[in-house]
């Protein structure tokens, strides 16, 4: 497992518990508005370096990678203070060792959040069946037509379907969310996007950010939809799904 990143503490992000945040390192998408390009990049790639490192005057760029053995001396010392831990990217589920990782962090007495773009059902399923999982967050791009557009690669929308149905069936704490980008996702979109994730428990909307570094900076400083188109979105989306809600 490669770690891009650890976020130590938070409050917002497994919903109802205390928990730490670590960043795989890579992602087979390039979503246009992805606000971590430093976790996007492949893992032997060292163009993701933080931002903050000096490459000035020819100054090499460092790793900035967590070794693995440092994070379980820091989720062992948080053990029994933190409830949770979320696993997010990147992606998480295009490395195979996500399960041996996930038991690692199980075995220290924490409950497990993934996040995930779907691009894996195989692996969600098996995570599902082992119970090495306890919260799933899945990302819902765009609609059908306009998938492989938004994600920035070509997609293969039977596996999201797929993962869709495998998370829905879980009996699992899950949520489906969709980051609202003007030029990428309109009301059309949405309402096709519904269709993929109807009958759902929680399908959460959300602004996104553009005054940071980008996947794809053309879209950098872009303006966001107004307050009352976002309004108008949640309300379609509140027709297809249990729970909505603008975050």
């Amino acid at each position: 497992m490669i770690i891009g990143g650890l976020q130590k503490f938070s409050l917002l992000d497994y919903p109802g518990h205390l928990a730490a945040i670590i960043f795989t390192q890579g992602c087979n998408f390039r979503c246009h508005f992805c606000y971590n390009p430093m976790l996007v990049r492949p893992p032997d790639d060292l163009s993701y370096a933080s931002a903050s490192t000096d490459t000035k005057d020819g100054a090499e760029a460092k790793d900035h990678r967590l070794s693995l053995s440092d994070l379980f001396v820091f989720l062992a010392a948080r053990a029994g203070k933190l409830e949770g831990v979320v696993i997010t990217g990147g992606e998480p589920t295009i490395h195979p060792d996500l399960p041996d990782f996930i038991r690692q962090i199980r075995e220290l007495g924490f409950k497990i959040k993934l996040d995930t773009n779907g691009t894996n059902p195989e692996m969600l399923a098996g995570l599902i069946s082992e119970k090495l999982v306890d919260y799933i967050a899945m990302d819902i791009k765009g609609s059908p037509k306009r998938y492989s557009e938004v994600a920035g690669v070509e997609v293969n929308l039977e596996k999201v379907k797929k993962s869709v149905k495998i998370i829905m069936k879980s009996g699992l704490a899950y949520e489906f969310r969709t980051t609202l980008v003007p030029g990428l996702v309109d009301k059309q979109d949405l309402k096709a996007m519904g269709e993929l994730v109807k009958g759902a428990k929680k399908w959460y909307l959300q602004q996104f950010k553009s005054d940071i570094d980008l996947v794809d900076n053309d879209f950098r400083g872009a303006v966001g939809f107004k307050a009352s188109e976002l309004k108008e979105f949640a309300q379609t989306a509140a027709t297809y799904v249990i729970s909505s809600e603008l975050r």
